[in-house]
């Protein structure tokens, strides 16, 4: 087993030198983790809302660094957790901001929660906002059983709470798109479907599936087809659970950006902490092309 070294300086003074091979084993790992982590960038993930928009605001100078970015040898790819519309809905909110984007290239908690529902081939209560049932077209919900929650605010009220909540204690399913905590709107932060997901949870004893951020599967499933490992992927986002440590804990680095659902300290919420953590997705943008290709 190695251990630390010293070297000695002309003048005598020692300093210490320390081999990674006597660290515990799961430092160990995470650091010699963190230098596979340093592998050539091939793909970059982009956060959506708080991270390029806010509803129908974009974030300032968000279009052309997305055009920067876009001039780099790197694939991207946009993944949200956005239950409020459709990706079709979504997509002509964002080339309506000025943004490049084809449909093809985001990848939604929704597309996700579609995908469980075929391969489990059930019949689910959609608590979704009603914006988002295109996605869901073609998925039978006649006498449902299995539970799907998104963000819907109409549905959250006591008579349909209860109604999951039966089905859940016969032995429906509880799937949960996200359990984010809140998210961000033009007038201030608002409660996400992570709550209720829970209070479903605690009253029926049970756990969700949840399909979309922070789950590997769901950083994975975003990677298909970009011939690109987790290593060599960034993801660029405002929520440092979902999207930084989600992106994190499946092998990529995590860039945490200070706009949208940010709230200060929220890097030290997280272990490991943000690989980065930048003002706005243009700051993110620049350090990627500067420091990264």
């Amino acid at each position: 087993q190695r251990g630390p070294f010293h070297t000695v300086s002309a003048a005598g003074s020692s300093e210490v030198l320390w081999s990674p091979w006597v660290l515990p084993v799961k430092n160990k790992l995470h650091f010699l983790g963190a230098m596979s982590a340093r592998r050539a960038l091939k793909a970059v993930l982009v956060d959506l809302n708080g991270t390029l928009h806010v509803e129908d605001s974009a974030v300032p100078g968000a279009q052309e660094a997305l055009k920067r970015l876009r001039s780099a040898p790197v694939t991207v790819r946009f993944v949200t957790n956005t239950t409020k519309e459709s990706k079709r809905d979504l997509l002509e909110r964002l080339t309506g901001l000025g943004f490049d984007i084809a449909e093809h290239e985001i990848f939604t908690s929704l597309t996700a929660a579609r995908n469980l529902l075929e391969q489990q081939q059930v019949r689910p209560l959609l608590l979704v906002d009603d914006k988002a049932l295109p996605d869901f077209t073609g998925i039978g919900t006649d006498n449902p059983n299995a539970v799907v929650v998104g963000l819907a605010p109409e549905h959250f009220h006591y008579e349909m709470m209860n109604r999951a909540f039966r089905l859940i204690l016969d032995g429906a399913p509880l799937i949960a798109i996200h359990k984010a905590r809140y998210f961000k709107k033009k007038d201030g932060l608002c409660l996400g479907p992570g709550p209720f997901v829970t209070g479903l949870e605690y009253a029926t004893d049970t756990k969700a599936t949840v399909v979309g951020k922070p789950e590997k599967t769901f950083f994975l499933e975003a990677l298909r087809g970009t011939d690109c490992a987790p290593e060599e992927a960034v993801m660029i986002g405002d929520d440092c659970r979902d999207d930084v440590g989600g992106a994190q804990q499946a092998g990529m680095r995590g860039i945490l950006v200070r706009t949208g659902k940010y709230r200060p300290a929220d890097e030290n919420k997280i272990n490991p902490a943000p690989y980065l953590t930048c003002e706005n997705f243009p700051e993110a943008v620049e350090h990627i092309l500067k420091q990264m290709l």
